[in-house]
């Protein structure tokens, strides 16, 4: 397994599973290279999921190490295109990517940056926005 050089968007499923044996020497490696990117929403995700005061200051302080994919008005009307598309080409319903997802794949592909994730929505909207969406490791092979 292995990723082309990024830079990569690292979604919070990128985070959460980074550690994984299979994952954490690609993860190093693209982190000492500066191919890490963190966006406000990740942080956000990140943050809500810590477990108390000190944690919180710790991811926060953290991201805002990392080169950073900012939500600005074009990455939102961005994300909002990518849902409208999705719904008129696709089954009923083929909209229902996470907000997160969107504002995330909107924000790398304003950039030319990739989605590092491990998450199917990256994929879908891979295919109304441009981006490259990189799987972390193979789906359905990390719990």
């Amino acid at each position: 397994m292995s990723w082309p050089q990024g830079p990569w968007v690292a979604d919070t499923s990128a985070w959460a599973r980074a550690p994984a044996p299979p994952v954490a020497p690609l993860w190093k490696r693209a982190a000492r290279a500066g191919d890490l990117v963190a966006c406000p929403p990740v942080t956000m995700e990140m943050i809500f999921d810590a477990p108390d005061r000190e944690a919180v200051e710790r991811v926060a302080a953290s991201m805002a190490g990392f080169r950073q994919a900012p939500i600005t008005r074009a990455v939102t009307d961005t994300a909002i295109g990518a849902m409208r598309k999705l719904a008129q080409r696709g089954a009923p319903g083929a909209h229902r990517v996470r907000v997160p997802d969107a504002l995330v794949a909107a924000a790398a592909a304003e950039r030319g940056f990739g989605v590092l994730h491990y998450d199917r929505h990256f994929d879908t909207l891979a295919t109304v926005l441009s981006f490259e969406s990189q799987w972390i490791a193979p789906p359905g092979s990390i719990s």
